[in-house]
C-alpha cells in the first residue's frame, strides 16, 4: 500500500513538473532568414527572464503554412503577405510587431572578384555572364529564392538563365555552394551569409528586389501570453537594432 501511494506521489509530482516547465518555457517559430539574430538574442532574454525559448527555424512558406494549420507556437514570425495567416485566427491581430528586413544580397567566393550590382541593369550583365547562379530552392518554400526569381522575371532575363541556375536547400546550401567552387556567384538573404568561404557583395537595388520584412505575433495558442508578450517585446526593443545589423538585416518595417 505504501507503495503504491508513493508511486502514485511520483507521477503526481512529475506531472506538476511538467506543468511548470511548460509555464517556463516560450516557443518561437520563424523563417530561417532571422535565425542568426534570434539566436544570438535568446540567451540574454533567457537571463533576464527565466523564460526558457525553443526555437523552430524553417522556410517562409512552410513556417506559415505551420502557423495557418494550427500548430501550437507562443510567438511565431511571418513575412508579408499574410493575409492567411491573420484570417486563420491563430494569431493576435493586434501583436504584430515588425522586427527588421533584410535583402536578398550577391557573393562570391572568398578573394574572388567582385562584380557590379550598382543598378539593375549591372545585375542583369552580372548574371547573364556568370557561369553559375546559386540560390535557395523557392520549391521548398525559401523566402530569398521566391524573392529572385521574382528579380529574374522583373530583369526579363528568366528564361536565359534557367540553365545556369544551382537551386539549394536553404541559403547555407547556396552559400556554400559558392565557397566550394560549385557556383561562381550565389544570392540569399544577406543575415544567412554567414559561410566563412565567401565575400559578400552587397544587396540587390530595391527597384528589382524588394527587402522582406519579418513580423513577429503572440499566437492565440500561447500557453504563457505574459511570456510571450515578453519575448516578442524583447525582440522589438530599440536596443536589439544593433543585433539585428549586424547580423544583415535593418531594424523595423
Amino acid at each position: 500500500m505504501k507503495y503504491l501511494l508513493s508511486s502514485a506521489a511520483v507521477v503526481l509530482l512529475a506531472g506538476h513538473f511538467d506543468i511548470a516547465r511548460a509555464q517556463g518555457e516560450v516557443t518561437l517559430i520563424a523563417p530561417g532568414g532571422i535565425r542568426a539574430p534570434i539566436e544570438r538574442m535568446i540567451p540574454d532574454f533567457e537571463r533576464k527572464t527565466g523564460y526558457k525559448v525553443k526555437a523552430t527555424f524553417g522556410s517562409g512558406l512552410g513556417t506559415k503554412k505551420q502557423v495557418v494549420s494550427g500548430e501550437v507556437f507562443d510567438v511565431p514570425i511571418v513575412q508579408p503577405p499574410y493575409q492567411d495567416v491573420l484570417a486563420s485566427g491563430n494569431v493576435i491581430a493586434d501583436s504584430a510587431k515588425p522586427l527588421a528586413h533584410v535583402a536578398v544580397a550577391v557573393a562570391v567566393r572568398k578573394g574572388a572578384p567582385k562584380p557590379d550590382i550598382s543598378t539593375p541593369e549591372a545585375v542583369k550583365r552580372t548574371l547573364l555572364a556568370a557561369k553559375s547562379v546559386s540560390y535557395p530552392n523557392p520549391a521548398g518554400g525559401a523566402a530569398a529564392g521566391v524573392s529572385f526569381d521574382e528579380t529574374l522575371k522583373k530583369l526579363g532575363i528568366n528564361d536565359q538563365i534557367q540553365s545556369k541556375l544551382k537551386r539549394a536547400q536553404g541559403g547555407a546550401g547556396a552559400m556554400k555552394m559558392v565557397a566550394q567552387g560549385e557556383a561562381e556567384i550565389g544570392l540569399t538573404f544577406q543575415s544567412e551569409m554567414q559561410e566563412p568561404g565567401i565575400d559578400v557583395v552587397g544587396p540587390l537595388p530595391r527597384e528589382i528586389s524588394t527587402p522582406t520584412v519579418l513580423v513577429g505575433f503572440i499566437s492565440t495558442h500561447a500557453k504563457n501570453p505574459a511570456a510571450a508578450k515578453a519575448l516578442l517585446d524583447y525582440l522589438a526593443a530599440p536596443d536589439r537594432a544593433a543585433v539585428y545589423r549586424e547580423e544583415g538585416m535593418q531594424p523595423g518595417r
